[in-house]
């Protein structure tokens, strides 16, 4: 055991030899010797190994534990079940292998086996929560349900049964076991009964969270619609936490609420069970004045009542009646609020709501009022007057964010945008001195000031300057090279970069990141949308395996954090761990890259490092199935993880993610069709006897060709539906979601060629069948589809043709849809290759009949059916195409390492020294990625070529 812990497998194995040479029977070593097999790769000896082991049904602890540890490692944990179902049967007493048991059915979710195991366990030893553990598998039971009306009727009220059971007979010990109580009544929508149980004596016991009594009351109130009490709660809570904003929100709803019910106190008793109830907006007006006043005296600033005070007026004008309340100018209360927490970083969001409430023509009053209360100084006339410390530093930002969120900086034109990129470098650089002591971990202060700059100058690229977009990434480096944990400068970098086509700088930017866990689902698509498309296969395979690595290890965590919230008591977690899951398992990016890094496997190896039909045996793909839930998908990305000051008429809107997720859509499955379709070719080889049509039926080929044609028809929907939609001419916001490969695939003709080399499958294997006598007419039909299909490949790669890079006029212009055309043509010279292999395979037996028959009538003239030449002439052209398109990217490679990138005259006076270093920088990095991009397909084609020439019948 010591050797596996410190991973000498063969160690492992050895010893466990030696043992077992000694005792031939022990068990444990026979695991311990299997889990060495299971790690060192010797997948199935190590599982015969262990249902020797299993088939004795062993009840020592050493043999069940390690035996669960192996299953573990090899995914099958249904065979733990197995294994405590047997142990329990020989020791029926066991507390600890029934509650093993238990925790193996929750691995596997079966929730029915749970609720048994967990009564089986109270009645060995009667512990409340082997009892809560029965009812909550009851709890489960009604989730998974498919039946809405079954879960209500039966597996709710059951485990509300079994819960007041034990709240009769007093045996209630534990808050979890109200949490649960709580839980059901709430699911069975018994909010009534819910809010007794937290008012009453079983309230008591919950304790753990703050104000968790509170909360849960306010929540039953608000679905009884309650109002009275949902007032007089959020009022006493507010006296007592005048800083909690979720509790104003509730106050306000319900003021207006019982404002719009008429609603009036009862004359004799009590407002409401909550005690006093506020139902008319001077009632509201006063309360907020008092605790402004009240927050006044405190020692502390809060910010709550100041911002409820904004809220309530921006309610009043929704409802038209503002004036008549005299609570003050918004805009003044802005002021008032910005000198208060100016030198706060969270000012900017706080007033980012309100700013709505300001009329646009106050716009460049309202800023530059706020420009006069903060303390800066200039050294001379005519310089800038900068910020002595931190504090203002803050307050100056706060206003140069809200500049950019009010638009001013984007009604100027391109010389004064210019001026206020140069004024917030400066500022910028300034701004270091106060972060000269900050760890390498802490971001500078004046860091929004360079990412601001940025912004401008992003508009000044979007508008057509196309300096501007060097130096971006010049001030992005800059400021990343002060700054390295900054992830907003490395995140806008891959964006930028990614956006010129130059992968290589993109992948380290990334890792640097070190992006954990769920974010590999919500920002991993930065990495996998460009990675292959830009032709950096490896790193495409490496960022697929990233984000595979975390949505396949989530199956395994999840039931592990659903056992620890059983072992604790955690209940109300269970239910948000599946539908984590859940979420997680129908993730829109889960399927692309399970999509995409097929297709990609099927690129670099099959037919150069094993056959087709081997990698596509190898991940068990076929073409009848399809593991996409389509109906389910669920977009996780984070679309706003890029720090963004535009106004909302420019920032990424809901309709934005809508289309967004509708064209990721659509790229899906057009993509994940094509992998159906290639996959399909090897089922349609040599399984056929011609002219025994009853018998092809039978041995189930013609479903198999059925299945093919059914597929091209939905690959046809799909590209139809595809072309209409980006017939809207979308255009995301620059920071907004990037858009799919698909308009390139439809522009460059790539779709052309794949969808023609799908038909000719199809007419191939109608040849197949029919044999070669009487089949002139398919003949000839196969003959034009090689010929056009040269034609439209010698399209494409003249859509590849041009400079990647270009100098003009000393900037820079970068070509990436010259790159994408490349890496498309590859694939589709891919599909061509594959499906010539299939036609090869077809056309060979005919041949070698062909030469037979000859040498039996020994003529010399058996005529040569067309199909051949055709075929023959197609393969040649085919070579010729690679062999050119080979030679080009040498070209590419050439032209792209003499490119002198130092000689750019870098004549922009903007440009400080300073500057200049990192502008070689990023030009260099351009360069190497588009010179390493242009390798990679070179080699990958060379590959394809060999594979072309072992093609002659």
């Amino acid at each position: 055991a010591d050797y596996l812990d410190n991973g000498n497998n063969k160690m492992a194995i050895q010893q466990a030899d030696k043992l077992l040479k000694k005792h031939k029977d022990l068990h444990c070593a026979k695991v311990l010797k299997a889990i060495g097999l299971q790690r060192t790769g010797k997948q199935d000896e190590a599982y015969a190994l262990a249902q020797e082991v299993a088939a004795l049904e062993p009840t020592d602890d050493n043999s069940l534990q390690a035996l669960t540890i192996l299953y573990r490692e090899m995914h099958r944990p249904e065979l733990v079940t197995k294994l405590y179902e047997a142990a329990v049967k020989k020791v029926p007493n066991s507390e600890e292998y029934h509650s093993h048991l238990f925790m193996a059915y929750a691995r596997v979710g079966e929730y029915k086996k749970m609720q048994q195991a967990g009564m089986a366990l109270y009645k060995i030893v009667p512990k409340n929560p082997y009892y809560f553990w029965s009812v909550m598998s009851l709890i489960m039971q009604s989730i998974s349900a498919q039946d809405e009306n079954l879960s209500k009727t039966m597996f709710l009220p059951l485990a509300e049964r079994m819960v007041e059971k034990m709240v009769k007979e007093d045996k209630i010990e534990a808050e979890a076991e109200v949490e649960l109580y709580y839980m059901i009544l709430e699911r069975l929508e018994k909010y009534k009964e819910a809010l007794d149980v937290v008012r009453g004596k079983l309230g008591e016991k919950l304790t753990s969270e703050l104000q968790s009594r509170e909360n849960k009351c306010m929540a039953m109130y608000k679905k009884l619609c309650r109002w009275p009490e949902c007032n007089a709660l959020s009022r006493r809570l507010l006296l007592k936490n005048s800083d909690d904003w979720q509790f104003y929100i509730t106050y306000f709803d319900s003021v207006f609420q019982l404002i719009d019910e008429s609603w009036t106190p009862p004359p004799e008793e009590e407002h409401s069970l909550e005690g006093e109830v506020h139902y008319s907006i001077e009632q509201a007006v006063k309360f907020i004045e008092e605790r402004i006043t009240e927050e006044s005296k405190n020692s502390r600033p809060l910010r709550g009542p100041y911002l409820a005070k904004l809220e309530l007026i921006r309610r009043l004008r929704y409802r038209g009646c503002n004036d008549e309340y005299k609570l003050g100018d918004p805009e003044e209360l802005m002021f008032q609020y910005f000198k208060k927490f100016g030198d706060k970083p969270c000012c900017f969001t706080d007033l980012k709501v309100f700013v709505d409430l300001l009329p646009s023509s106050q716009y460049t009053k309202f800023i530059s009022q706020l420009l006069e209360v903060i303390p800066l100084s200039a050294a001379a006339e005519n310089e800038i007057a900068l910020p002595a410390d931190i504090k203002a530093l803050q307050q100056h930002l706060c206003v140069v964010q809200l500049s950019r969120l009010l638009g001013i900086y984007h009604a100027m034109d391109k010389k004064e945008k210019l001026t206020v990129v140069q004024e917030l470098m400066l500022r910028y650089r300034h701004g270091l001195e106060f972060g000269k002591s900050c760890l390498k971990t802490e971001l500078q202060f004046s860091d929004y000031y360079c990412l601001l700059a940025v912004h401008l100058l992003l508009d000044l690229w979007l508008e057509g300057e196309e300096t501007a977009v060097w130096q971006c990434l010049t001030l992005l480096e800059e400021g990343l090279s002060h700054s390295p944990s900054n992830a907003q400068f490395k995140l806008l970098l891959i964006r930028i970069y990614c956006r010129l086509g130059a992968f290589e700088p993109v992948a380290e930017l990334y890792s640097s990141l070190d992006a954990k866990h769920i974010q590999h689902d919500t920002i991993g698509y930065l990495l996998t949308r460009y990675a292959e498309a830009l032709g950096h296969y490896t790193a495409a395979s490496q960022s697929c395996n990233f984000a595979l690595r975390f949505f396949h290890s989530n199956q395994k965590d999840t039931s592990e954090y659903i056992i620890q919230a059983y072992k604790y008591g955690a209940f109300e977690k269970i239910p948000e761990f599946i539908a984590f899951r859940n979420r997680l398992n129908s993730s829109l990016h889960f399927a692309q890259v399970r999509t995409e890094r097929m297709l990609l496997d099927l690129l670099l190896e099959a037919n150069i490092s094993t056959s087709l039909e081997e990698s596509i045996k190898s991940m068990s793909l076929s073409p009848e199935e399809d593991d996409i839930p389509w109906k389910d998908l669920r977009d996780n990305r984070d679309l706003t993880v890029l720090f963004n000051w535009d106004p909302k008429d420019r920032d990424i809107s809901e309709e934005h993610r809508k289309l967004s997720l509708e064209e990721e859509t659509m790229w899906l499955r057009i993509r994940s069709l094509t992998l159906r379709l290639v996959s399909g070719l090897p089922t349609l080889s040599h399984t056929i006897q011609p002219k025994n049509s009853e018998k092809t039926a039978e041995n189930g080929v013609s479903s198999k060709i059925d299945t093919i044609r059914s597929l091209l028809q939905q690959l046809e929907a799909a590209v139809d539906s595809g072309k209409k939609f980006l017939e809207q001419k979308i255009q995301y916001p620059v920071l907004g979601p990037p858009p799919t490969r698909m308009a390139g695939f439809f522009s460059n003709g790539s779709c052309q060629c794949q969808t023609s080399l799908f038909y000719l499958v199809s007419d191939i294997y109608e040849l197949d069948t029919n044999g070669l006598e009487d089949s002139a007419e398919i003949q000839e039909r196969i003959g034009n589809s090689f010929k056009s299909l040269v034609e439209r490949l010698t399209d494409l790669f003249n859509k590849c043709k041009g400079d990647l890079i270009e100098v003009r006029d000393g900037t820079l212009k970068t070509h990436p849809n010259l790159l994408e055309n490349l890496v498309f043509f590859v694939e589709t010279i891919s599909i061509a290759l594959w499906v010539s292999s299939y036609c090869d395979s077809v056309l060979r037996p005919f041949k070698s009949n062909l030469q037979k028959k000859k040498k039996k009538k020994k003529e010399s003239s058996v005529a040569m059916p067309p199909v051949f030449t055709h075929f023959l002439d197609y393969v040649t052209e085919l070579q010729t195409l690679t062999s050119n398109v080979i030679d080009h990217i040498k070209g590419l490679e050439l032209i792209l390492t003499a490119l002198k990138l130092e000689e750019l005259s870098l004549k922009d006076t903007l440009l400080l020294q300073e500057e200049k270093k990192f502008t070689k920088t990023v030009q260099g990095k351009v360069q190497s990625s588009y010179h390493h991009s242009v390798q990679e397909i070179g080699e990958l084609l060379k590959k394809r070529l060999d594979t072309i020439k072992k093609l002659k019948i």
